[in-house]
């Protein structure tokens, strides 16, 4: 493990609009872990969505305007903090390509790029953690969201600050790496498709035998919260921020 950077003294908390709205309860313990590990961690009013679901319908117009509110909010931060790979994906590997080279704001899309973090990212990569100081007592299986993994190519972090958690047995499950059939509109705009690929993913996590399954996307654990409930799975959904601030739902009635 590298050593760590010297610490940013201010760090903002993009929560994104799907734990903003239905999971603010993730925005929290991403407040708390980051609070343990040394960093306050500011909750800029102003944010709002990325721009992500407009940019993947194709209205790059409209989201090149929520973009430059995104950057006029976050831009006075040395650090942003995202609960989410796929939000992170959209401010870190697409906001510059929203803006062609000579146009003013993509050098300054390239700059707030530079300073975004999935949670995970954040700990391992920019604090040097490798000890989340946490404890957990469960068998545990990931889910790689595809933004996270793909276009942030972050695996190996999660799993890292997983294997630290006391108590934390981390299974494997075959096809981690799988997309989980959500995709924002994908799952509207191709419902049987999207229900056929999370079925895969629930036996998949069932097989391993763990009780929870662990990602770091929201809107992952929707769907496949929506998908074990559906068939009356025991392996209950977890955001990666909530284990490590050590939260642990409530035991199903």
């Amino acid at each position: 493990m590298t050593p760590p950077l010297t610490r940013p003294e201010r760090v903002a908390l993009l929560s994104t609009c799907i734990v903003d709205q239905l999971f603010p309860e993730v925005g929290l313990a991403t407040i708390r872990l980051l609070d343990r590990h040394g960093v306050k961690a500011e909750f800029p009013q102003g944010q709002t969505c990325c721009g992500q679901p407009l940019f993947n319908m194709g209205y790059r117009e409209e989201a090149r305007v929520l973009a430059l509110h995104t950057l006029s909010v976050f831009e006075r931060y040395e650090a942003v903090v995202l609960p989410s790979g796929s939000c992170t994906a959209m401010v870190k590997v697409f906001y510059p390509d929203l803006f062609p080279p000579g146009d003013p704001a993509h050098a300054r899309m390239e700059a707030l790029a530079a300073k975004t973090f999935e949670l995970s990212q954040f700990l391992v990569q920019r604090l040097g953690i490798s000890d989340a100081g946490a404890s957990f007592d469960a068998g545990v299986t990931y889910h790689d969201g595809c933004h996270c993994l793909r276009e942030l190519r972050v695996r190996d972090e999660p799993r890292a600050l997983l294997r630290s958690v006391t108590g934390c047995r981390l299974i494997e499950m075959e096809g981690c790496d799988a997309c989980c059939g959500f995709g924002g509109t994908f799952s509207v705009k191709f419902g049987e498709i999207s229900s056929a690929m999370v079925r895969d993913k629930v036996a998949a996590i069932e097989a391993t035998g763990a009780d929870f399954v662990v990602t770091t996307d929201s809107s992952c654990l929707m769907q496949i919260h929506g998908a074990l409930s559906r068939a009356g799975s025991r392996v209950r959904p977890l955001h990666l921020a909530q284990l490590l601030a050590g939260e642990r739902p409530a035991e199903k009635a």
